[in-house]
């Protein structure tokens, strides 16, 4: 797989928060509401407006609890289970992300298709990772800052998901990062596994999302604002390797030219 591209090098990290990229936002929005899209739906635009779309299935991985359902519903702008409930079977959830390009100054609208299973489905029956690793183009794995087996879990988890899917991004992210003074997960453990496996490593909090004036619906761009450096990680990271599997970048930094 290609060496993860620098942060920032690919995608405009604040560009969801200027003027342009506000009425872009605007298309997966319903009155500061997100949209939710089934997975033939996509956000309608204004005639005048040319974007292409960049569509890509993620698959979400980790131990039981350690939040995947919860982060995939913060992604979605959905509500988040109070209680925790193990997912039964394969959950699929789309996310539409628009972003702008730093090479050439274009918006794509990336389409994130999330595919979520419980980790005692995965046990129980045979064909339920490889139905989620078919065709994949990225692998999430989760871990919890709150919970120390989750993360030395991760190693395992890379070598039974992803041995055999070199050409798929993969990425960590840790959860209940707002929980870090009670954390299980030092500061030079995450420093030590990220040179391990030099793979992109992001932190999100698990404290419930902002509210609109009602005080019950969530607030969809607070949302997106909380979220946006993991969608954009997301971004970054398979349209980089989209580049680089079509050869118009280099698989690292060393092959580029002077």
């Amino acid at each position: 797989m290609a060496r993860p591209p620098v942060h920032g090098s690919v995608i405009v990290p604040d560009w969801h928060e200027t003027v342009e990229g506000k009425e872009y936002l605007a298309c997966i929005l319903r009155k500061n509401r997100r949209r939710e899209f089934g997975l033939l739906e996509r956000p309608v635009l204004p005639p005048s407006v040319a974007i292409d779309t960049a569509s890509y299935k993620i698959f979400v991985s980790g131990k039981s609890g350690v939040g995947k359902t919860a982060l995939v519903a913060k992604l979605a702008g959905l509500e988040v289970p109070v209680v925790h409930h193990e997912t039964t079977g394969i959950q699929t959830t789309v996310v539409f992300w628009p972003a702008k390009l730093k090479a050439s100054d274009r918006v794509v609208m990336f389409r994130f298709e999330f595919w979520d299973c419980g980790e005692s489905a995965l046990k129980k029956f045979d064909h339920m990772l490889p139905a989620c690793k078919e065709n994949a183009d990225a692998f999430l794995f989760l871990f919890s800052f709150t919970d120390r087996a989750s993360f030395e879990d991760l190693p395992g988890q890379l070598t039974r998901v992803a041995s055999e899917a070199p050409g798929v991004v993969k990425m960590v992210i840790g959860s209940k990062f707002d929980q870090y003074m009670h954390t299980d997960v030092p500061e030079r453990d995450l420093t030590a596994f990220r040179q391990a496996w030099e793979l992109p490593l992001l932190r999100v909090k698990s404290v419930p999302g902002r509210r609109l004036a009602d005080g019950r619906t969530l607030d969809g761009r607070a949302g997106l604002a909380d979220t946006a450096h993991v969608l954009n990680g997301l971004a970054e990271q398979l349209w980089h390797q989209d580049q680089v599997a079509a050869g118009l970048l280099p698989s690292s930094p060393e092959n580029a030219p002077g």
